[in-house]
């Protein structure tokens, strides 16, 4: 080998631990609490291919969660013209009815965040009333009657989503910042203050606390069989777990590193990624849907790119990645039958909205 040649190969190896080295202080170096752990890939990687349900009815403007139990399916339009709520057979996806009327009367919904089944009830969660209000089936089982509502404490700041604990108790996010979840009776009082938010930004955690909690906004589920808690970021690639049987806490942060905000007028407004936007935890796993899409790109493409994401990212109850779907759709929300293998979703850019996957074993 020539001299020349040597030393341009020096060269080039000495730029290479440069970067190297700038990228680890960079990134690699937060201060990350020991529970904290990265990831980067999955022991699998799947595509599956969703099958539209035709439905006979036109109802949706943004249909962003769904749900089943036995033979009822529940999807959620986040922007309803005139309900929240829509009631549906399972399987056949028959129309039966609509509920949570959009309105500003005691009797109607300013907006609807949430729903879940429990006790073969319905609870459903609006932000603008900070109110949770329970509904049950008809006789008839073709509807859902309005039974109670509970207004949640004033200190309680605009809860934008919730999960179920047990009978009496709910767990909502807190977005004071002061803690990363409340426990809350079933009359809205607040019990106790779970966590903190895991991030590295000290700066913000001193001089931002309720800006850092709005970049965290999570969505969540709660498994009472095994007792685990799943929150995923809105922004960002974080997977949190908290198993409240065990207070055990393990935090995964993916590749595109934790919610990226800046802070104008006591707001934060965010500059990275859009991250997750549903999780379902199971008996023996956790779903979510991921986004992944920069907010560079979504304003450079204006508005020519699908909404919605187009992978399903399975981890265990211990938070290691076990599974990547890639979809042949953009879809919002879904509900997983690990017994049948089946995910059904919801798609917010079609007229026919809801999809159906089948998978095999993770």
């Amino acid at each position: 080998m020539l001299p020349k040649d040597t030393a341009l190969k020096s060269g080039v190896s000495f730029l290479f631990v440069c970067l190297l080295f700038l990228f680890s202080c960079n990134n690699s170096h937060k201060e990350y609490g020991k529970n904290v752990f990265s990831y980067s890939g999955f022991l699998q990687e799947k595509e599956l291919r969703g099958e539209v349900i035709e439905l006979d009815t036109a109802l949706f403007r943004y249909p962003f969660r769904i749900r089943i139990k036995g033979d009822k399916a529940i999807v959620m339009d986040l922007h309803g013209s005139e309900h929240y709520g829509h009631l549906f057979q399972y399987p056949s996806f028959r129309y039966l009815s609509s509920f949570g009327r959009r309105g500003d009367s005691p009797t109607e919904m300013l907006s609807m965040e949430n729903f879940r089944f429990h006790n073969h009830k319905v609870w459903t969660l609006d932000a603008n009333k900070s109110e949770l209000t329970r509904l049950d089936f008809s006789s008839s089982g073709d509807s859902l009657l309005r039974e109670e509502t509970v207004t949640l404490d004033e200190d309680i700041l605009r809860p934008l989503d919730f999960a179920i604990y047990n009978d009496t108790t709910f767990v909502i996010p807190d977005y004071s910042g002061e803690s990363r979840f409340l426990k809350v009776n079933c009359k809205g009082k607040l019990l106790e203050k779970i966590g903190a938010i895991p991030t590295a930004n000290e700066k913000a955690l001193q001089e931002a606390r309720p800006a850092l909690a709005q970049a965290w906004r999570s969505f969540l589920d709660y498994n009472p069989h095994n007792g685990v808690l799943a929150a995923v970021t809105q922004l960002g690639e974080v997977v949190e777990i908290y198993n409240l049987k065990d207070s055990t806490h393990v935090v995964r942060i993916g590749e595109h590193n934790e919610p990226e905000f800046k802070v104008s007028d006591g707001y934060g407004i965010p500059t990275g990624i859009m991250g997750f936007s549903d999780v379902q935890v199971t008996d023996s796993a956790i779903y979510t849907v991921f986004h992944g899409t920069s907010f560079k790109e979504i304003a450079r493409q204006s508005g020519s790119i699908p909404d919605g994401g187009k992978y399903i990212y399975v981890f265990s109850l211990q938070g290691e990645p076990l599974c990547k779907y890639v979809l042949d759709h953009y879809i919002y929300g879904i509900w997983v039958d690990e017994a049948t293998k089946t995910i059904m979703a919801t798609d917010v850019n079609n007229d026919q909205p809801i999809l159906k996957f089948c998978f095999g074993s993770v």
